[in-house]
């Protein structure tokens, strides 16, 4: 049995792969986990049983020094967001996750998470990668002028931003009268196609990673 856990922002796109992967045979999705101060995400998981919760950086912060991140120097918030990150992956490693997957979750995972997760994180984004890595990619495509974008479905290996091996890929056509709202529509329903199918492919054991390649056995 493979134990899924997604680490989410708002987790708007969570309740229809909580759905899609729920018929994957050999999963279980475990624990869902929010950064974001407001989350219906989480309720939509409680709602099918599965363990939901926030896990702020920013209430680390305070937790921690009493004080806002903005009261920190950078000394002081570099040493605790790699506490933070060691505590997250060490939540996950209790509930023996197998696989995390990242929808909308926008902190960089740093280095001493991936001690503890190696091979075993994916992450959606909105664009074919490697173009317009980071925050925005509908509309950085749109800006550009490019006629054709997508969806990415990747391998997180390290703090790099979206640059990890490619997984999966889905095509979305931009049209003439295209808006960030209408093609950020678009790029949602690939996401819902194309993200349960790789967490398929990595519970029925059918990646294989070797280098920056990935191929489906």
């Amino acid at each position: 049995m493979t134990r899924l856990a997604f680490l989410i922002g708002r987790g708007s796109r969570l309740p229809n792969l909580l759905e899609r992967v729920r018929a994957v045979s050999g999963l279980e999705t475990v624990l869902v986990l929010s950064h974001k101060k407001e989350a219906p995400g989480l309720a939509a998981a409680r709602e099918l049983g599965v363990q939901a919760e926030f896990f702020r950086i920013t209430d680390w912060y305070r937790e921690h020094t009493g004080q806002a991140a903005s009261e920190l120097d950078q000394d002081a918030k570099n040493q605790l967001r790699s506490q933070y990150m060691t505590t997250l992956a060490r939540r996950l490693t209790d509930a023996r996750i197998d696989l995390v997957f990242m929808t909308g979750w926008d902190l960089v995972l740093g280095p001493t998470f991936f001690e503890y997760f190696s091979g075993a994180v994916m992450n959606v984004h909105p664009s074919l990668l490697p173009a317009f890595p980071g925050e925005e990619a509908w509309v950085a495509a749109l800006t550009y002028g490019v006629k054709v974008t997508g969806v990415t479905i990747h391998f997180v290996v390290d703090a790099g931003i979206d640059s990890g091996p490619v997984i999966l890929q889905k095509a979305v056509a931009i049209a003439e009268d295209e808006t960030e709202d209408s093609l950020r529509g678009k790029l949602n329903i690939a996401e819902d196609e194309i993200g349960p199918r790789a967490i398929e492919l990595f519970a029925t054991g059918r990646l294989e990673q070797e280098g920056r390649r990935v191929s489906i056995s």
